[in-house]
């Protein structure tokens, strides 16, 4: 049995496929948006920070722990608008902030380091 040699161009071909299919980053993976929705009625919810995004609005019930999983490469912050409700600080990749909703209302929250990143808790009794 006998090589044939495999052009140059076609190695490259491949080369390059999977040097693309490796490098992806974890944003690029099939994740779920930004958000969690939230259901009313749960104990404890997840909020994923996505794609420099949070969800558009989150509806949950008064007592239920709500906790921003930072799912992007950069840090952001969970700040709610009035500066006192919640505030999480630097949220570095990966890390988590969790916040017992104890009050109802409807708190807006943005991050710091990205004007353009708003949300909505919508917290109900």
């Amino acid at each position: 049995m006998t090589l044939k040699k495999i052009p140059v161009w076609v190695m490259g071909a491949v080369f390059a496929l999977v040097f693309v299919s490796c490098s992806k980053s974890k944003n690029d993976e099939s994740q779920p948006p930004a958000g969690g929705g939230g259901s009313a009625g749960a104990t404890a919810i997840t909020i994923n920070v996505y794609n420099m995004a949070f969800p558009a609005s989150t509806t949950v019930k008064k007592g239920t722990t709500v906790k921003w999983y930072n799912k992007d490469n950069y840090a952001h912050t969970v700040t709610s608008n009035d500066g006192s409700t919640f505030s999480s600080g630097n949220l570095a990749a990966g890390a988590t902030y969790s916040y017992t909703a104890n009050k109802a209302g409807t708190f807006n929250y943005y991050c710091i380091y990205h004007s353009g990143m708003k949300g909505i808790l919508i917290v109900t009794e």
